[in-house]
């Protein structure tokens, strides 16, 4: 805790005072550029991943970088999905898978949260993903089943994103753009989903 106090105090005599006209701006309004929305494993930062300055991304974190389709799990995850493209107009939502993901492990191995009755709750919401994998991937394993997952699982959140009304709106006038990406947290690559090809390929 005493890291992140010094931390804290840091913030405020060093980066706070040399972007302090950033933050008078920031006090009045947002206006970020996009909605990211990621794992809540603590080795991904969107805005270092990006480096993007504050004000420029919403930011959605949960177990899983889980978007639970309308309607199903009316919680914070939708209202804040709502928030950021009906009432901050973002161009762009960016989910955000990434190696090493525990709750991708778990969609293949569930009886590791087998005590963890709140993230089993929570995986329904990934059941697409997990019969896609075992019906079709059946051949893989080890490493290269996960990340399989990972990406499969990124595909069906941008599925489940065109299900909430204010993204279907955006969509259909051609205002609101959707992003999928896995980052490699070994390398510091991200692979992004191109629709087209339905592949995804590095962003270098």
């Amino acid at each position: 805790m005493e890291k992140l106090v010094e931390g804290v105090k840091k913030f405020q005599t060093e980066v706070f005072r040399a972007k302090r006209e950033l933050f008078s701006r920031l006090s009045e309004s947002q206006a970020p550029r996009a909605l990211f929305i990621t794992c809540s494993d603590s080795r991904i930062d969107p805005t270092l991943l990006t480096q993007a300055e504050p004000g420029e991304l919403f930011i959605l974190r949960n177990a899983g970088n889980i978007v639970p389709s309308y309607g199903e799990t009316m919680g914070g995850s939708t209202a804040t999905i709502e928030y950021a493209v009906a009432l901050l107009g973002v161009k762009h939502v960016i989910v955000c898978g990434h190696t090493d993901c525990g709750v991708m492990s778990a969609l293949l191995h569930p009886e590791s949260v087998e005590d963890l009755p709140a993230v089993k709750n929570w995986m329904i919401q990934a059941e697409t993903t997990r019969r896609i994998v075992r019906d079709n991937y059946a051949d893989l394993k080890g490493e290269e089943l996960l990340v399989t997952t990972i990406q499969e699982n990124v595909r069906i959140q941008l599925d489940h994103l065109r299900t909430h009304p204010a993204v279907a709106v955006r969509l259909r006038r051609g205002t609101l753009a959707l992003h999928g990406w896995v980052y490699s947290i070994p390398t510091g690559d991200i692979w992004a989903y191109d629709e087209s090809k339905d592949v995804f390929v590095s962003l270098k």
